[in-house]
């Protein structure tokens, strides 16, 4: 009967373990969304100027060309797939 109680108090001291570990996680993870949020609410917003200043647009339409160049082979591979499959 002891050996019973022993083993009911192990069991239930594990799952106050498991319990306390679970609310100790979320705690956690409710922390790093608060510190997540902060971080992100002090951000400031590039002006029109600043952005003028930062991004290099010849670079940028060089990116968006090659983008576009993708774009249009992987939507004519696709196409070409989708005939064949047919």
């Amino acid at each position: 009967m002891k050996d019973d109680k022993q083993a009911t108090d192990a069991n239930s001291s594990a799952a106050d373990s498991s319990a306390d570990s679970v609310d100790e996680y979320l705690q956690t993870l409710g922390s790093e969304d608060a510190r997540e949020l902060r971080y992100y609410s002090q951000e400031q917003p590039f002006s029109a100027d600043e952005m003028t200043r930062l991004v290099n647009e010849e670079r940028l339409n060089e990116l968006l060309a090659q983008s576009d160049a993708f774009l249009s082979s992987l939507s004519d591979e696709l196409r070409d797939f989708e005939d064949n499959s047919h």
